[in-house]
């Protein structure tokens, strides 16, 4: 089991580096965020082998569970659906938190960054394929949610984080064209010409230094398209039993 992992680990380093190099980027350019629902923390240890640092948690109670087992030298994102009434559980325990989807959490964020003295990093979730099954911000919404989101000052927005749809889905163009998408691409693009949109606002206190996009499946479809967090998850640890 550890030598998979490790394997698996190598293996996607790999292919991020041959990735980045085929769009022009710098390997370093990219981090590897694996995440780490359902794993034991004495697994996720074993990343730091890897040369892998930081990792992704799902769930408040599934991270405090393990918390005290992972060695302190990892970084801690929390990468998935957040109530504000749990915020005040992991504001101490992560370094960001990815999933930004309204103003009610931003602020509870950071009410909750402020009383401890530190302001958290945070990436605004893009619903970009419109999918109700999802959290995150509707694209055409994005750019006045992060202009409002802004005004919280314990939170410091660095990005966006998206998920695009599994299965083929009208997709919206630039050109205003409806068009069938089978691959991840379109929406990866749409997604890092929505952190252009913001970033030519200059929002003060937003800076668009993360694109937090692909997983397992699409994690060298997103660098290519200008990602610099993915958040692998299967492909490193396996196939795993979700409660």
């Amino acid at each position: 089991m550890t030598d998979s992992l490790i394997f698996n680990a190598e293996q996607i380093k790999r292919e991020i580096s041959e990735c980045a190099r085929e769009a022009g980027r710098e390997e370093a350019e990219i981090k590897i965020v694996p995440a780490t629902k359902t794993v034991s923390a004495e697994r996720i240890n074993l990343l730091l082998d890897c040369g892998i640092d930081t990792i992704g948690e799902n769930r408040v109670q599934e991270l405090l569970e393990k918390y005290d087992a992972l060695d302190k030298r990892f970084k801690i994102h929390f990468i998935g659906k957040l109530q504000t009434n749990k915020v005040k559980y992991i504001i101490d325990k992560v370094d960001m938190i990815q999933s930004v989807d309204t103003l009610r959490l931003c602020e509870e964020i950071s009410k909750r960054a402020k009383s401890i003295g530190r302001i958290m990093e945070v990436l605004v979730e893009v619903n970009i394929g419109h999918e109700e099954s999802k959290s995150g911000v509707m694209p055409e919404d994005v750019v006045d949610f992060v202009k409002e989101a802004a005004r919280f000052d314990g939170i410091k927005i660095v990005g966006l984080m998206t998920i695009p749809p599994a299965k083929p889905a009208d997709f919206q163009s630039s050109d205003g064209v409806s068009q069938k998408v089978y691959n991840c691409e379109a929406y990866f693009k749409k997604v890092k010409e929505l952190s252009l949109d913001i970033l030519n606002e200059n929002v003060d206190n937003v800076i668009m230094r993360e694109l937090s996009m692909g997983m397992s499946a699409d994690y060298c479809e997103a660098v290519k398209c200008g990602a610099t967090i993915v958040r692998p998850g299967r492909a490193i640890f396996g196939e795993r039993i979700y409660k």
